[in-house]
């Protein structure tokens, strides 16, 4: 069950509190009244109220909305990591003061992730606009200044080249099918690890690509090919094993290991469009000398992100997402765009 306020302190809370009242930061003090605005709270208990169809009246009693909004906040102004938050909190008695969790257990680090997507980008939006509605009220913005730039938000990928993007391919889907060969047994097509070759392949390409001349062009295309080869075969037979789970040729007696099943079945549709997806921009760049694929793929785990130039000297090319931002006066930002 969930609760938008903690429903009555305990001693722990009011101990912790009253040791630590003059060790907050500077912006926490600020930021305090304006989190317990109560559109605030209910947009986040709404959001998390979504979750369970009897969320609202079953179940163990989770953390309040006003600790999940407020340790959701505490990472975005660090720029830290879920489980940085989970570690900080704990030990930090000022943080279990301003986050509201008190005396209590500080939320595992999957669970806030969990939050995070319960809430989702309208109830951020939600959100956002209410503080600006606030800055209004307490005049600090007027609408008078504006000021519009742009900026990327780089997704947590590796530098994408051909080969790279291949051996993550093959690496996932050999994985999937290790388990699920490892659940259904002998029934069915057999696996064959062809992870060491593709590894080899990768190799000879590095090779090649550091060789001057025509000769070493020639031994790059030829390491491709091999490579392209040995994929196209890794990806076909993520398909047999996909289809035998379906048609109940590898099937399992046990119910959470067909489960497990259904579950690799999924990830082999998955991964595998995308790294069908990377053989053709591979030909067209290494054959044909196109570099410019529509559609371009550079991570497998990210198929949104995108190749953006913006011409830095430091760092020319740049894989992530372009966020147009928009603020008014004292840097509150009152509209964004990805």
């Amino acid at each position: 069950m969930i609760e938008a306020r903690r429903a009555q302190a305990s001693f722990a809370d009011g101990l912790i509190a009253e040791e630590v009242s003059d060790l907050w930061e500077d912006w926490m003090g600020p930021a305090d009244p304006l989190l317990d605005d109560e559109p605030l709270l209910s947009s986040v208990y709404e959001a998390l109220a979504q979750r369970r169809p009897k969320s609202r009246t079953r179940g163990r009693w989770g953390p309040p909305a006003e600790v999940v909004l407020r340790l959701l906040l505490l990472k975005h102004i660090r720029n830290w990591s879920y489980e940085v938050v989970e570690r900080e909190v704990r030990a930090n008695l000022v943080y279990r003061s301003f986050t509201r969790v008190g005396g209590s257990k500080v939320p595992d680090d999957t669970v806030m992730n969990k939050w995070a997507l319960a809430l989702g980008p309208e109830v951020i939006e939600n959100l956002h606009q209410r503080v600006v509605t606030l800055a209004q009220e307490q005049k600090v913005v007027e609408g008078r200044k504006m000021r519009v730039d742009t900026t990327v938000i780089e997704k947590n990928i590796h530098y994408p080249t051909d080969s790279s993007l291949r051996g993550d391919g093959v690496r996932v889907l050999t994985r999937a099918m290790k388990r699920i060969a490892a659940i259904a047994g002998a029934a069915g097509a057999k696996l064959r690890d062809r992870s060491r070759s593709v590894k080899f392949r990768i190799l000879e390409i590095g090779r090649a690509a550091r060789s001057q001349g025509d000769a070493g062009k020639e031994k790059l295309k030829r390491g491709y090919r091999n490579l392209l080869a040995v994929v196209s075969r890794v990806v076909g037979q993520a398909k047999r094993f996909s289809q035998e789970i379906a048609t109940g040729v590898k099937t399992s007696g046990q119910v959470l290991q067909q489960a497990a099943l259904q579950g690799l079945r999924q990830e082999l549709e998955t991964m595998a469009p995308r790294v069908r997806q990377v053989m053709p921009q591979t030909r067209a760049r290494i054959f044909g000398g196109d570099t410019h694929a529509p559609q371009k793929l550079v991570s497998l785990f990210e198929p949104s992100t995108e190749v953006i130039r913006k011409g830095k000297a430091s760092k020319p090319t740049e894989f992530g997402k372009m966020v147009k931002i928009q603020e008014a006066e004292n840097q509150i930002i009152t509209a964004y765009t990805v």
